[in-house]
């Protein structure tokens, strides 16, 4: 039987997949290995959503099973992910549970969980709570059932806590803010604002079917256009839990997690706060990043794709992590991504600094990159195949240190992806479409 747990929590199409039986169950499950030390002999644990319509009647089936396996449900509303995460640790709360598909489609939902502290949950918890969802799960009665409250000050502790992690002003900066209709529609714009900019946000309407839709952090059009029609300063633009952040600069050219990265562990170099000088990024960041890091005197620690590899190599005592995505880690901030966090920071660069974007994202150069994603019917056979290796080796010939080749399997396909970056477009296309073609016929 497949695992329930994925990459990144238990994910579906809302009502198909994810019913309201199953995150009823799963949430009892999750009081049982979550809650089964809780210092108050109570668990307390704190639910919030995105903005999805399914994601009322999850957060309500959620709820339900916390409270009837004896749990008490505090109810943030529709806030970011990494607001959840805040949150169960500034309640002193036992875990918490976010009911969001980040930059999936409207239809599709998830469930994640956050253990005390906000810290993201081990392969090994996540066995235990799925291996408890078959189990005889408690059933208490009478004044031993969990009670459900509502936490009106969710969003201002929020917002605080974003105000302290940024304590440079935005003033004199007029930032296009796009909220992908998302959690971030009413947090997002109110913290830049409340940091001195002046916001113009887009995306920022949901109505429960609208997320992602055309917009946010993975279609980027509409801010691109949106900032040169107001001749702003910046865009930034999140997903529909707000733990990403992609910008726009004031040309209209993209900015991405990468470039992202270099800006704030320059930054960080300059002030003395980033630990050993080390940033840590997956195998998917643009070699450009790499080069760039060289010359400024930054270490990149390389893992495997996946917030939650970054996060396990940030806790060897790093400051500064992410993914090409924009999904950016800062752990003297919060344990996970923030996105609302990751543009505050990156706003006040530009404003500190008084130098364009532009000019800030331009200490790296992106190399072309091509992507091929190869159906094969053995994902984990096709790096041990000899014409496999032989493609390989001849292709990182012909880059000769210029480029690089990577073959990566897929997490949940039978597919492995074939990334080549070069010196120019042209070079990285049929050098992909080579080693591709080697890889489709294994």
């Amino acid at each position: 039987m497949a695992r329930l747990f994925g990459t990144d929590g238990v994910r579906g199409r809302a009502n198909d997949q994810l019913t309201p039986e199953l995150a009823m169950r799963l949430a009892s499950a999750a009081v049982v290995v979550l809650g089964a030390d809780s210092s108050s002999g109570r668990p307390r644990v704190v639910v919030g959503r995105d903005p999805r319509a399914s994601g009322e009647f999850l957060e309500a089936a959620l709820c339900a099973g916390l409270a009837a396996a004896g749990a008490d449900a505090i109810r943030a509303g529709v806030v970011p992910t990494p607001a959840v995460a805040f949150l169960t640790a500034d309640y002193s709360a036992d875990f918490g549970v976010m009911i969001s598909a980040s930059h999936n489609p409207m239809p599709d939902n998830g469930i994640k969980f956050f253990a005390r502290g906000g810290h993201k949950l081990p392969d090994d918890v996540e066995d235990a709570i799925e291996a408890a969802m078959d189990g005889s799960l408690p059933r208490p009665t009478g004044a031993g059932v969990g009670r459900l409250v509502d936490a009106p000050d969710a969003e201002e502790r929020y917002l605080a806590h974003l105000a302290a992690s940024v304590p440079g002003r935005l003033d004199g900066l007029t930032l296009v803010v796009d909220c992908a209709n998302g959690a971030a529609s009413q947090v997002g714009p109110k913290a830049y604002a409340d940091a001195g900019a002046t916001v113009i946000a887009i995306h920022a309407e949901p109505d429960g079917l609208n997320i992602n839709d055309g917009c946010g952090s993975t279609h980027l059009d509409n801010l691109q256009a949106a900032v040169l029609e107001h001749g702003s300063d910046l865009g930034l633009a999140h997903d529909g839990d707000a733990d990403r952040c992609l910008a726009v600069d004031s040309t209209g050219a993209v900015v991405d997690g990468d470039h992202i990265m270099a800006i704030l562990a320059m930054a960080m170099k300059e002030r003395g706060t980033l630990t050993d000088d080390v940033l840590v990024a997956t195998v998917m960041s643009n070699l450009g990043l790499h080069l760039a890091m060289k010359d400024a005197g930054i270490e990149i620690k390389v893992t495997g794709v996946g917030d939650r590899y970054v996060l396990e190599e940030l806790r060897n005592g790093y400051a500064l992590g992410g993914e090409q995505s924009g999904h950016i880690v800062i752990p003297e901030s919060g344990t996970t991504g923030d996105g609302v966090l990751t543009g505050l920071l990156l706003a006040q660069r530009v404003a500190e600094t008084g130098t364009r974007l532009a000019d800030l994202a331009g200490v790296m150069t992106v190399l072309p990159q091509e992507l091929i994603n190869v159906k094969v019917s053995d994902k984990h056979a096709v790096a041990s195949d000899d014409s496999v290796q032989k493609a390989v080796a001849a292709a990182e010939t012909e880059l000769n240190g210029s480029g690089r080749i990577l073959l990566r399997p897929s997490g949940t396909e039978q597919l492995v992806r074939v990334m080549v970056e070069a010196g120019t477009a042209d070079d990285a296309r049929a050098i992909a479409q080579r080693v591709a073609q080697v890889v489709a016929s294994v």
